[in-house]
């Protein structure tokens, strides 16, 4: 998988790309993220790259030139067009069916904006989507384009140990991960769940399985409408709800919810 970030900050990407399992990637060749300083393509002596808006207003805008000039740059090494993402408060918000769909890319441009954000003509000419990783404001795009390259990385096959490291995960199937217990058994008087010690592997599957649904229905229910249960999810679930429904824990979860 190749990513091509076009930004005017390249040295903040090695700090949390250069790590941990992306790093590894990276280094096996894997992955491979390439940053483009779009200052190097502005005609300005002064490598200026924004300018004020047409019509007024306050801040700055990122001019069409030296973007262009990145993106060309890009493009003259290939023989095809990737897609091009623009990373943009007013894009579609990311969510793992999206970083499913750009897994199957085999490269990726990545745009980010700053300042009031880029003038609207590199939108129309260039920008395939845009995607957005939240409904606030950031600074600038280059904290959401590492978002996600992290995100599309860990579905690159290679890059996690297994397909299980990232298939049980939250999200990725519709639903939150069920709880992770690891050593001690026993830690500030409470006990790891004795299901988790039987090596009966069904039975854990299944009380899993029952977590997920749990936790997805109590702190995410947004989440949980979307997703289509089974019969015996509901069955998973119900019972789940009648165990625990009188215990305080649940009570301030279920308050929480409904705030």
């Amino acid at each position: 998988m190749i990513f091509d970030v076009l930004t005017l900050f390249p040295e903040i990407f090695d700090a949390v790309l250069g790590k941990s399992i992306i790093g590894r990637a990276r280094e096996k060749d894997i992955v491979k993220v390439n940053t483009i300083d779009i200052r190097d393509f502005s005609r300005d002596k002064h490598r200026k790259v924004d300018d004020y808006p047409y019509g007024g207003g306050g801040g700055m805008v990122m001019m069409p030139d030296p973007v262009f000039g990145a993106y060309d740059y890009i493009l003259d090494k290939l023989t095809y067009r990737p897609k091009l993402i623009y990373l943009s408060p007013q894009g579609k918000v990311l969510d793992q069916e999206v970083v499913k769909a750009l897994a199957s890319e085999k490269h990726l441009i990545l745009l980010c904006g700053h300042y009031e954000g880029i003038d609207e003509r590199i939108i129309e000419e260039i920008v395939d989507a845009e995607i957005s990783i939240g409904d606030y404001v950031l600074t600038g795009g280059e904290l959401p384009a590492m978002v996600l390259i992290d995100a599309i990385s860990r579905l690159v096959p290679g890059v996690l140990s297994n397909e299980e490291s990232y298939s049980q995960e939250s999200h990725y199937n519709g639903l939150l991960e069920y709880p992770q217990y690891t050593r001690p058994y026993e830690y500030k008087g409470r006990k790891t769940p004795e299901i988790l010690l039987s090596g009966h592997h069904a039975n854990i599957k299944r009380w899993r399985r029952q977590q997920s649904l749990k936790r997805t229905y109590l702190k995410r229910p947004d989440l949980y409408r979307k997703f289509r249960p089974t019969e015996d999810d509901k069955k998973l679930l119900n019972e789940a709800l009648e165990l625990d429904i009188n215990s305080k824990k649940e009570k301030v979860i279920y308050n929480f919810k409904n705030m």
